[in-house]
């Protein structure tokens, strides 16, 4: 499957180098979220911005230690999977002296057993309590941060995900489990949708949204997504 819609117009950014960027998405793992058709998107963005934009149907990639370290952006497009030792400390140090990395969605599930990876994400999810497709709002919770600045509140139906958070995330939108459902959520409680943060040298952008083509292409997610993944980059 493959979507060609047309990419909502770039806003003004802040971020965008003048010179050439080097960007690897690496898609794969749960075919549930079409990595593959969300790559595309992705590759298609990055692409407008100027950006040479290799696309990697593997994680062996991972064992290229030179490459990573010339890479301007690494976006893992990837749900689940496992890691060797090897590729993890080779991804790991590549961020943490200047290679950026940003995503959406599953780059918030990927590699479950690695926790150096989810301290550099900065989250992991944990469920989707209630049906998949759940209504809810989505708020920006920093309206002064030009990453989301212009964007307002929004609805969306898609999953809404519980996730365990590094505390020391700058959140840029949130959610609302408004209603208890035990046993995984016992109070109300305002969830990090989308944040920054950095790791060692290295800038870090999530957007949990994105299960979907559907949901990426949304005006306000795609900005949001656009605008994250020229910050992140080196």
């Amino acid at each position: 499957m493959t979507i060609n819609p047309p990419i909502v117009a770039r806003a003004y950014s802040p971020w965008r180098k003048p010179e050439r960027k080097r960007a690897i998405i690496v898609q794969g793992g749960y075919p549930g979220h079409q990595p593959q058709v969300i790559a595309e998107i992705l590759a298609r963005i990055l692409t407008e911005e100027h950006f040479e934009v290799e696309i990697s149907d593997t994680l062996d990639i991972f064992f290229d230690a030179e490459k990573l370290a010339r890479t301007d952006l690494i976006v893992p497009e990837w749900t689940t999977g496992q890691l060797t030792p090897e590729q993890l400390g080779n991804f790991t140090n590549a961020v943490q002296k200047g290679t950026g990395i940003a995503g959406v969605h599953g780059m918030g599930d990927a590699f479950r057993c690695e926790i150096q990876y989810q301290a550099m994400v900065g989250g992991q999810f944990l469920a989707h309590p209630g049906d998949t497709g759940v209504t809810y709002t989505v708020h920006i919770a920093d309206p002064n941060n030009p990453l989301v600045m212009g964007i307002r509140d929004f609805t969306v139906t898609t999953e809404q995900w519980y996730m365990m958070i590094d505390p020391s995330i700058q959140v840029l939108t949130t959610t609302c489990f408004d209603r208890i459902q035990p046993p995984l959520i016992w109070r109300p409680v305002m969830m990090p949708v989308s944040w920054i943060k950095k790791y060692g040298e290295g800038r870090v952008y999530f957007n949990a949204l994105g299960h979907s083509p559907e949901i990426l292409l949304l005006p306000q997610v795609l900005t949001m997504v656009r605008r994250g993944l020229l910050w992140a980059a080196r």
